[in-house]
């Protein structure tokens, strides 16, 4: 196992400045800002600010390379070879991604290793497979002024994307956002999150080694108040691909409208786990437990909200305090640590409010709820039983360990309570009844609903929410939809047939 000093002295090999146009560019202002380890609440580096000057510069160039440089005269076969070596790059440093993310988010290394890196890997790959296959149609027309026309489609890339990722998995959901719009021939601009930027830098130096032409990619770290809000606003970006809280989602909405440009938001969840009486509860419970405490809760599609059918209700609450009670927090870089810290100070403060919240309005604490002895910005894995799905933790996305398990008695009163949310981004379905299963899936509001198992995630199937888990979808062929424009062409024809 690779110890925290060596994992240290990886981060002093990554790049700390924008790659801004095909090279990387030390900031014209002064500003740094710092990467502090969630851990051991230590600087891990300091990076340099792109101000406005540089999203400017940024937006400017990708717009030159799609109009008059090289990005813009690279066909899809080209474009599909380049997204290719690139999964290539990052599978052969995926280890690097791995620790740096562990690094960077405090969670355990574990994770990206059997996710997020394989996903990352998967994304870039699956797009490649979509750059020469963005077809038109060819549609049949009625005459003009008595003259045949000959009618058809073809579909070009949206433009100059503006990507801005969150900190809980940003090597993954980067490449959510940078693969399907560089396989549709756009310009990206990415901004990483100010927490957790090192994967991002990562990533744009294998851009370089992978030949992408100079501005098609770039990457602007900097703080979302200075760097991503110059972006939004900068008039010559086409679309912005945005996860982030509902709060910042409609500060990009507004700016968005102002020019009608595109968006995609992804803006988190409150996410239904829905225990039927008939369940594996042993698969159930491992299950649940992944989808409340997988990557210290930090999860847009964390399934916090535990619903179970009150016929197993005390033991299924009984096995899943079990499972929260081997969870084993600390240093990622421990041996057995199963669950990291939390990203930041703020995050610690805002996830044990919601937890004295949740005892101050009657839930009752079963596990947890209080911070091991230690340095850093832990909290233990915490769930509460007896929740009314009225209670702020029932209702609010608290994004960290805390599960509310909520008691229902009928598959109908399990669908509204699950529905009764401002949220609708995923659900799972605990059962053994696979019509029962397939029945509810349609009646439950969520953009994706898994059956036995938590998030199973795949760049095939589109994914996004609705209500306040935002609006368009990423991933499979939504995502190559999310970043083309369709174009008609109607040729009036000269040519009449003898009469």
């Amino acid at each position: 196992m690779l110890t925290r000093a060596a994992a240290e002295r990886l981060v002093s090999t990554v790049p700390t400045e924008p790659y801004l146009a095909g090279r990387w560019d030390s900031s014209q202002s002064a500003d740094t800002f710092d990467v502090i380890d969630p851990v051991t609440e230590r600087r891990l580096t300091t990076v340099a600010a792109a101000g406005a000057g540089e999203v400017d510069r940024a937006v400017s160039h990708a717009r030159s390379a799609l109009d008059e440089g090289a990005w813009g005269r690279t066909d899809g076969s080209t474009r599909a070879l380049l997204l290719h070596r690139l999964a290539d790059l990052i599978e052969a440093r995926s280890e690097e991604f791995a620790i740096l993310e562990s690094l960077d988010v405090g969670k355990p290394a574990f994770e990206p290793r059997a996710i997020d890196l394989p996903q990352t890997i998967q994304t870039f790959r699956y797009f490649a497979g979509w750059a020469d296959k963005l077809e038109g149609r060819s549609i049949p027309t009625g005459a003009y002024m008595g003259r045949p026309t000959h009618s058809y489609t073809v579909r070009e890339p949206v433009g100059v994307v503006a990507a801005i990722t969150p900190w809980n998995s940003p090597t993954m959901i980067g490449a959510w956002k940078i693969a399907p719009a560089l396989a549709a021939g756009c310009a990206v601009v990415l901004k990483p999150p100010e927490d957790a930027p090192l994967t991002s830098l990562l990533l744009a130096s294998l851009i370089e080694e992978a030949g992408f032409p100079a501005g098609a990619f770039s990457v602007l770290p900097g703080l979302g108040a200075v760097t991503g809000q110059a972006l939004i606003d900068h008039p010559g970006v086409d679309k912005i691909s945005f996860t982030g809280s509902p709060e910042t989602g409609y500060k990009v909405a507004v700016a968005a409208a102002k020019g009608f440009r595109r968006t995609t938001l992804e803006l988190g969840g409150k996410s239904p786990q829905i225990v039927f009486g008939d369940a594996n509860l042993d698969d159930a419970t491992m299950g649940v437990a992944a989808g409340v405490f997988a990557n210290q809760g930090e999860v847009c599609a964390a399934g916090s909200r535990i619903l179970v059918a009150r016929a197993v209700y005390d033991e299924f609450v009984e096995r899943l305090v079990a499972r929260a009670r081997d969870i084993k927090v600390g240093d990622p870089f421990d041996e057995g640590t199963t669950m990291g810290a939390l990203i930041n100070a703020r995050q610690l403060e805002r996830v044990s409010g919601y937890i004295k919240t949740g005892a101050d309005d009657g839930a009752r604490l079963v596990t947890g709820g209080g911070r091991p002895d230690r340095k850093g910005f832990f909290v233990e894995p915490t769930l509460f039983a007896e929740v009314d799905n009225t209670m702020t933790i029932a209702r609010q996305e608290i994004f960290g360990p805390v599960g509310a398990v909520i008691p229902f008695d009928s598959d109908t009163e399990a669908v509204t309570i699950a529905n009764d949310s401002d949220y609708a981004l995923a659900a799972t379905l605990w059962t053994s009844d696979v019509n029962r299963a397939h029945a509810l899936a349609r009646r439950v509001k969520a953009g994706a609903v898994a059956i036995n198992g938590w998030a199973p995630l795949d760049p095939r199937l589109p994914w996004g929410g609705s209500k306040l888990s935002g609006q368009g979808r990423e991933l499979g062929w939504a995502g190559i939809e999310a970043n083309t424009e369709e174009k008609s062409v109607t040729a009036v024809l000269s040519y009449a047939p003898d009469k």
